[in-house]
Formats: structure tokens, C-alpha cells, sequence
């Protein structure tokens, strides 16, 4: 008879990591408490040097941590660490999980009915917070159904990949993460599979939180992130290539961008997102840091 660890989907999340020492221990915990029977955690890290290796040989010589592997060596940043644990990865589901977001409490559950209730999606995502550097809820973040219109033309991802799985198929099929970005390498990523007719699922609820701070890249790249951003559209939505000339292409994005805003916003008014897009707490939330993160 088959065991409850082998009825469940096996889930690999997997962690790129560089001198987060001050926020890798909740990515950890935020993983291990979810209580998954069925996991494995990929910490690629590329040579950290503020204390995040001791943080992971602290726990990975703990009891009840065989889940979590891990890599320290020099590498090409983010995308080829990404790269290295999505080929070590062995489950069904994967997922990426930075090392200064965590994911909350049954993500990992409520993930797992979504694939099954949802068979044909090859990706799901789902909504999310922004939290600050200690934690706090800066947003709650409610995203909108999949329109490959919006992802095309906005001006910025709304498939958050802390908050996004992935059917293991996509690795298997060599779907990797382009090296060639910095910053925006996560759209370029995303718009590749949609074009390739991969299918993504939104699914209502919090499932993870992500990490405003000074050091992440959303915010100290910003000007960056966009340059790339713009970079991607022009050179891979197939709409534009109708178009002759930088110069136009780029007035026809701007015009779509209008648009894609417009629809994405409409959406979102219409559900009702807005209501609590600012609410200053969430039950359980300003307390994780103390509840988990043993001093």
C-alpha cells in the first residue's frame, strides 16, 4: 500500500543565494513549516561570505532537515544559480523561492489541489504580499487571470515568481533561465513559455511574501529593470515585429502599455482587489519573524 509521502506530488523549491544572510533563515523555515511529506529545498548558493553558510550547515545538520540541499560555489548570479537548481531539482511541481522572500503558511498545500483541480496548467501562481525588511506588510498583492495581451504590453510582471509553480515538464523539455538578464530575466522567462503555448492558472489566495528592501533588485535596479523589460517586448512580442524601426515599435508599446494598464486595472477594480491593498496587518504575519526564527 502505498504511503501518504508517496501519494503526494513531490515539490522541489528552489533557492538562488548570495550574502542574505539577514533573511535566508525565514526563506528556510518559511519552507520546512509548511509540512509538505513530499519536498526537497535547493539552496544554490554562489559563495556568500556575511554568515549565510553557517546559517545553512546550522540546519542542515539538524534533525528533520533531509530535505534541504545545498551548493556553495562561485557562479554567473542569479539566473545561472537558478539555472544549476532547477536541474538538480526531482519533483513534479517546482517552485522559486528568492532567499529574502518566504513562502506562508499552506502555500505549498493550496498549490498542489491547484494543479489537481486545474490539470491542463503548466504554470500557477498566486497572490502574494509585500513585506518590508523586518517583515511587516507593506501590500497584499491580488493578481488577475492569466491574458497573454497583459503580459505582453505592461509595463511590469504580474506573474510573481514568488508565488509561481512550475509542472516539471518545462525543465524537461529545456526551458532555462536566460543569462543575458539581470534583472528582468523572470519576464523574458514567463513570456517565453506563454509563447510556446504553456498553459498558467491564477489561483485567489496568499500564498507567499515578497521582500521590499534597499538591497533587492526591484529597488535598487529599477531604472535597470525596466530598460530590460522594454528590451524583452520589443525584440520578442511578435506584434511588434509587424513594425519597422525602433523608434515606432516603441510608440506602438507605449500605446499598448496604456491599454495593457487599463484592462489590468479595470480587472482588478472589478474584483474588488483594491479594498484591501493597503490594510496595515494580516493575522499572524507581523509576529512570523518571533514565532519562527529562533534567536
Amino acid at each position: 500500500m502505498p504511503t501518504r509521502t508517496q501519494e503526494m506530488p513531490k515539490i522541489s523549491i528552489v533557492t538562488p543565494s548570495f550574502n542574505h544572510a539577514g533573511f535566508i533563515e525565514e526563506a528556510l523555515l518559511s519552507v520546512k513549516k509548511q509540512n509538505y511529506p513530499n519536498l526537497e529545498h535547493i539552496v544554490v548558493d554562489g559563495g556568500s561570505t556575511d554568515g549565510t553558510l553557517e546559517i545553512l550547515q546550522r540546519y542542515g545538520s539538524q534533525p528533520g532537515w533531509g530535505h534541504l540541499r545545498w551548493t556553495s560555489e562561485p557562479d554567473h548570479g542569479q539566473s545561472d544559480a537558478l539555472n544549476k537548481g532547477f536541474r538538480l531539482a526531482q519533483g513534479d511541481i517546482v517552485g522559486w523561492l528568492n532567499s529574502d522572500d518566504r513562502y506562508r503558511v499552506g502555500c505549498l498545500q493550496k498549490i498542489v489541489q491547484a494543479f489537481s483541480t486545474h490539470s491542463q496548467a503548466d504554470v500557477i501562481y498566486g497572490d502574494y504580499t509585500w513585506i518590508d525588511q523586518q517583515g511587516r506588510v507593506l501590500r497584499i498583492r491580488r493578481e488577475i487571470r492569466f491574458s497573454q495581451f497583459i503580459l505582453s504590453y505592461l509595463h511590469l510582471l504580474y506573474v510573481p515568481t514568488t508565488s509561481s509553480f512550475f509542472r516539471r515538464r518545462i525543465f524537461d523539455e529545456g526551458n532555462w533561465i536566460d543569462l543575458n538578464f539581470y534583472c528582468a530575466m523572470d519576464y523574458e522567462f514567463v513570456l517565453r513559455l506563454a509563447q510556446k503555448g504553456y498553459k498558467f492558472q491564477h489561483v485567489s489566495g496568499l500564498v507567499a511574501d515578497f521582500r521590499v528592501h534597499d538591497g533587492s533588485k526591484s529597488v535598487a535596479f529599477r531604472k535597470r529593470s525596466l530598460s530590460e523589460h522594454n528590451e524583452i517586448a520589443l525584440a520578442h512580442v511578435r506584434f511588434l515585429q509587424h513594425f519597422s524601426g525602433d523608434k515606432v515599435r516603441r510608440v506602438v508599446l507605449a500605446t499598448l502599455r496604456i491599454a495593457a494598464r487599463a484592462l489590468r486595472y479595470s480587472e482588478k477594480l472589478l474584483r474588488g482587489y483594491y479594498f484591501d491593498q493597503f490594510r496595515p496587518s494580516l493575522p499572524g504575519v507581523l509576529r512570523w519573524r518571533d514565532e519562527h526564527c529562533p534567536q
